[in-house]
């Protein structure tokens, strides 16, 4: 995605970033040609107007971009910018003093990613931007990349992105930052003490077999910080079967995977010092002979009995696995992430992620930085009133609550809460996905949550 920022600005068509008052100074100084243009153009300055400004010989001689009259100027609506303009060289001209070329060149990047592994287009060309050598840029590109990462893999179809290949990108990540990898495959789960992991993946064709996928990196003197992600390559429901409707999208199911690896990759580019443990618990829900039941008791890793209530419910049995190897760590923070639950999607709708933790300060820490790096996220309750919707007559606990519970992204957090590690943790329930194209969000994969978690982490581990 680099190719995107240059930096040779001689021919590059300027850029205007104007709030609402710098639109109505700049204004009366125009020729009346000009106001006619951003007249029928309908520019004031209110987030995301644009007016291209065409020069002589038919070439685009400006454009004038529209950043709102919020307090703040929002650097993630330049992502908009970036998906509208035609194909060419682009500088910053004129920008709010609150917007540093870091937040831009992210929100470009950002902004410009297409996913073209399977569909030939025609090439019109790029639409790069100058820059000029600014603090931030290069973490800038950074999480970019990483962010590419991830929105690659949720892209990718199920046929593409088995097990096995998300193993095989795990572990060129942490090859490329020379962390140390192990992974765990098929009937060695059992031994391994990973018996949830088993139990769901064990339906699928060999070749897609379920694995545990473990690497650490850093040095072990520093603060451990465990990443979990949830890598369902595939959810068909199990016995429990999803609809056609429901299954369409099932190739994202293992977006936690992909976002916990991107994340990953962010802190070992960006050299936090932390010791990091990233543990991928990788499966496909299938169904054969072999598949998991309604109504079975499962043991797991942590040694609670597990009674199955719905095999569709699959993704919180191997992150309670993947949970209870975090605790063996002694993890001063763990932070799942996970395409678990359509109940955080009635809540929160596909743009917000719902997050869940019982430390206050923690976040308090994320809710603030969130809003800064506009990456969205909002608290929910981890209400105990509902821990009973999980109680199992002959089991420790089930994994699908009572009906009267009804929250059921609440109610998945709090059985996640039983396997989880002592001290800080958090869950996110994230979408991975934006399910209607905009300038700047096309439909398809969308990475959530990891460009606020890692600024926090940069925060909390300085």
């Amino acid at each position: 995605m680099s190719e995107l920022l240059i930096a040779d600005a001689d021919a590059a068509t300027p850029i205007h970033l104007l709030g609402r008052a710098a639109c109505d100074t700049l204004a009366p100084t125009l020729p009346d040609d000009i106001k006619a243009i951003i007249a029928r153009a309908g520019f004031s300055g209110a987030a995301g107007d644009m007016a291209l400004i065409p020069g002589s010989g038919g070439k685009l001689a400006r454009v004038y971009f529209g950043m709102g009259d919020a307090p703040i100027p929002r650097a993630m609506s330049l992502r908009g910018l970036v998906a509208r303009l035609p194909a060419g060289d682009y500088r910053i001209a004129e920008r709010p003093a609150e917007l540093d070329g870091g937040q831009i060149a992210q929100a470009w990047l950002l902004g410009g990613y297409r996913f073209s592994r399977y569909k030939q287009v025609r090439d019109v060309g790029p639409v790069r931007l100058a820059i000029p050598d600014e603090a931030g840029l290069g973490e800038a590109s950074m999480i970019a990349a990483a962010c590419a990462l991830a929105r690659d893999m949720v892209n990718t179809p199920a046929n593409d992105m088995g097990p096995e290949r998300i193993e095989a990108i795990a572990l060129e990540v942490a090859a490329a930052h020379g962390a140390q990898a192990q992974v765990t495959r098929g009937e060695d789960l059992l031994p391994a003490g990973y018996p949830l992991v088993h139990a769901v993946g064990r339906a699928a064709d060999t070749a897609r077999a379920p694995r545990f996928i473990e690497f650490a990196w850093g040095d072990p003197r520093h603060p451990a910080v465990v990443l979990v992600g949830k890598g369902v390559a595939f959810d068909s429901g199990g016995l429990d079967i999803k609809p056609s409707t429901g299954m369409r999208l099932m190739k994202k199911d293992m977006g936690g995977a992909a976002h916990a690896l991107a994340l990953a990759q962010m802190i070992m580019a960006g050299g936090l010092p932390v010791r990091l443990h990233v543990l991928i618990p990788a499966v496909e829900n299938a169904i054969s002979g072999g598949a998991m039941r309604p109504g079975d008791i499962l043991p797991s890793r942590k040694g609670l009995s597990v009674e199955v209530g719905n095999t569709d419910a699959e993704g919180r049995l191997i992150l309670a696995d993947a949970l209870a190897r975090a605790g063996e760590l002694s993890p001063a923070l763990t932070i799942d992430l996970a395409t678990l639950t359509g109940a955080a999607r009635v809540a929160l709708g596909p743009d917000v992620v719902p997050f869940y933790t019982d430390d206050d300060a923690l976040a308090a820490d994320l809710a603030r930085i969130s809003d800064a790096v506009e990456d969205p996220l909002w608290r929910m309750p981890m209400w105990q009133g509902y821990a009973s919707g999980i109680d199992s007559d002959i089991a420790d606990l089930k994994n699908d609550p009572d009906a009267w519970v009804q929250a059921g992204s609440i109610a998945a957090a709090l059985f996640l809460r039983r396997f989880a590690p002592e001290g800080a943790w958090l869950h996110l329930d994230i979408y991975a996905w934006n399910p209607r194209p905009r300038p700047g969000w096309p439909q398809g994969a969308e990475a959530q949550a990891i460009r606020a978690l890692y600024a926090m982490l940069k925060v909390r581990y300085r």
